[in-house]
């Protein structure tokens, strides 16, 4: 406690040189004091961005947390990239603690899914023997109104999952007070979630808050079910350097605050129980001087290279060249949804750390296309399983279960529904790999039906790829025929990043008339193709190339098939590349492809006003032009907030062959 109080000290003492916004525990000492002494190494835990008195009851040294603080190269948890008390570690004598972000309450969801992925491991025998860990979630009651914590809380009760949720009710939130905010505290609202054991604590009394969090981890521990601890703390410091308390609390509100200081009272019930004040003055005085000495060195301490920026972005990919029988004599042929269907049955097979799940996915329908028919008939509903209607659940919840060695593979029901999941995608997956300086990449496969086609509405058939390419840190692919199904779907399960998979569901059975050839003999199992290597689906004519008469289609999904109906009236003069992923790009084969014709085509589904496809023209303009004869055309859907309901109405919106057809025309003429 002397540590954590010493440490806020001399931190405000040193606003010039501690410029970047942080929080300290002040008030909260006793609650996370009495928690971090109590986790084993094998637990897991997800603190919150005021925990350092937590953190350093888990072991980890004031020189530690100040090189944080100070974003110094050699900050254990992220390498100078990430605020104070944002620790993530691997250390094995210490609880696993995986990245969380600051965005608060969206740590419960990754936290839970952990939980979720240690029940996994245990019921089929995976889990060391003899330790069951626990997971330990912290966060403060501010935050649990967040819709995202409802969702955890859910499913923690429904699946019955180890795991703590610590609050810490300090009654503010930043300046909004509980009174403003709220009508029951986070005791109060866990009532409501039938299955979640709960108790209250006064916080600031370590004796109450020690015995308190032992009974909690004991049970959590034996049981297998979850828990909430209420704890009421003081806050008596600022809620971050930069929003101060004299800002918004009265004079009074603050002295009330301090009469529930931890310190004071653990040290009354020192002096009570014998031991003399002598010792407790020495041992004051040598942690002030402790923290003053290792507060200079961790100034001194050399700021991360710069040459470092772009490190960990992504794990080095697992597939990096196309192995395997693509086109196995024999073969039979198959559909697109089928395709995917065997490649997740043949990657549940060899893989038991491998689940499925989703809304609908489960046994009765196997997914609102089949493309999950008969996977929980053969793998089990532990394995292929249905979700409630949560989208953020059904993504956030795969970083905490990569965390623990699962490998997930998860399915929003439609494109046009991922926008309440893009939280979690963007604040907890996409982010983990670089903030935690390569220790925390999350393995994910998030598969997502999209496009329109026959009246689907304009809540099915929407193109998402813009927006996703937006967050840096996952991966984007989006095949268009059955052999690339398969062999990217292999490929992007066993990259140790997170990808997207985009799979259009008029390509799904090759409905959309033009779409046959997107059916093809089926790879063997043992095919995979690397992400980021696009494929030249037609070749332009040599003898046309030569004279100048010839451009390019740079395309993928559906836009393939649009592109090679129109083909057919320029014969020998298109070439036309499928890009297949989206990010990583093959710029490559489309920058070598762009100079070979000099003239180029973009074409995408999607409205086309501020488009991935716009922003690649503008990539090929820069990169090829010296090599161009002609702008670089884009074609797309028309900028309508969304696709209409009625056919005609959507082919009037959509790009078709003979839209393609007529900007070809005019793009040869030049």
């Amino acid at each position: 406690m002397c540590q954590a109080r010493d440490m806020a000290a001399i931190y405000e003492a040193n606003r010039p040189v501690c410029k970047y916004v942080h929080s300290t525990s002040r008030g909260h000492e006793a609650i996370q004091i009495a928690t971090g002494l109590q986790l084993h190494p094998w637990d897991y835990a997800s603190p919150y961005y005021r925990d350092d008195s937590m953190l350093l009851a888990m072991g980890f040294s004031p020189y530690e947390l100040m090189l944080q603080l100070l974003a110094k190269g050699d900050d254990p948890f992220s390498g100078g990239r990430s605020y104070y008390c944002h620790p993530n570690s691997v250390e094995a004598n210490r609880p696993h603690i995986p990245h969380q972000s600051s965005a608060t309450g969206m740590q419960v969801i990754p936290a839970t899914g952990m939980a979720q992925g240690i029940s996994y491991l245990e019921r089929i025998g995976l889990a060391p023997e003899g330790q069951a860990p626990v997971v330990l979630c912290s966060l403060g009651d501010g935050s649990v109104t967040e819709g995202e914590v409802s969702e955890a809380l859910q499913s923690a009760v429904l699946w019955q999952l180890p795991v703590i949720y610590l609050i810490q009710d300090n009654e503010w939130g930043i300046s909004a007070s509980a009174a403003e905010t709220r009508v029951m505290d986070a005791y109060e609202y866990a009532a409501g979630f039938k299955g979640l054991e709960r108790m209250r604590v006064d916080g600031s009394n370590f004796e109450e808050s020690y015995h308190a969090m032992g009974a909690a981890i004991s049970y959590v521990r034996q049981e297998r079910k979850p828990i909430l601890v209420h704890a009421c703390v003081p806050l008596l410091g600022h809620h971050t350097s930069g929003v101060r308390k004299e800002w918004y609390r009265t004079a009074e509100d603050l002295a009330l605050h301090e009469e529930k200081d931890p310190i004071p009272q653990l040290r009354n019930i020192l002096l009570a129980s014998g031991f003399p004040e002598d010792d407790l003055l020495a041992i004051e005085e040598d942690i002030c001087e402790y923290i003053s000495i290792e507060f200079a060195r961790a100034k001194g301490a050399d700021d991360p290279d710069p040459s470092t920026v772009q490190d960990h972005i992504f794990a080095p990919a697992a597939v990096t060249e196309e192995q395997g029988v693509r086109s196995p004599v024999n073969g039979n042929k198959v559909v697109m949804v089928d395709a995917a269907l065997h490649a997740v049955e043949e990657i549940l097979q060899e893989f038991p750390e491998a689940i499925f799940f989703g809304q609908d996915v489960g046994r009765r329908l196997g997914g609102v296309f089949r493309e999950a028919a008969t996977l929980a008939e053969k793998f089990g509903d532990h394995r292929v399983y249905n979700t409630a209607i949560q989208e953020a659940y059904i993504v956030g919840a795969t970083a905490g279960l990569a965390a623990v060695g699962v490998k997930p593979i998860v399915e929003i029901q439609f494109a046009d529904y991922i926008y309440p999941a893009l939280n979690q995608l963007v604040t907890e997956i996409s982010k983990s790999c670089y903030l935690s300086n390569g220790k925390y990449p999350v393995q994910t496969l998030i598969r997502v039906p999209i496009g329109a086609y026959g009246g689907g509405g304009p809540y099915h058939s929407g193109s998402i790829e813009s927006t996703l390419l937006t967050i840096k840190g996952i991966k984007v692919v989006y095949p268009s025929n059955a052999a690339d199904m398969k062999g990217l779907m292999k490929a992007a399960f066993l990259d140790p990043n997170p990808v997207v998979m985009l799979e259009h569901k008029g390509l799904y059975w090759s409905k959309v008339p033009g779409t046959q050839a997107a059916i093809m003999v089926e790879p063997d199992k043992d095919y995979v193709l690397p992400l980021g290597k696009g494929r030249v689906v037609l070749q332009s004519h040599p003898r046309d190339t030569k004279r100048g008469e010839t451009l390019c289609i740079i395309t993928y999904g559906m836009g393939v098939y649009w592109a090679m109906a129109a083909a057919a009236s320029f014969p020998g003069q298109v070439e036309i590349i499928d890009l297949r992923t989206l990010f990583p790009l093959d710029e490559e084969l489309i920058f070598n492809t762009v100079r070979k014709h000099g003239k180029c085509l973009v074409l995408t589904e999607e409205q086309l006003n501020n488009s991935f496809a716009e922003a690649l023209s503008g990539r090929i303009q820069r990169a090829c032009f010296k090599s161009l004869d002609a702008p670089v055309f884009t074609l797309g859907a028309m900028d309508l907030p969304a696709v209409p309901m009625n056919i005609l109405l959507e082919n009037m919106a959509l790009p078709n062959p003979e839209k393609v057809a007529a900007a070809v025309e005019e793009l040869l003429s030049y």
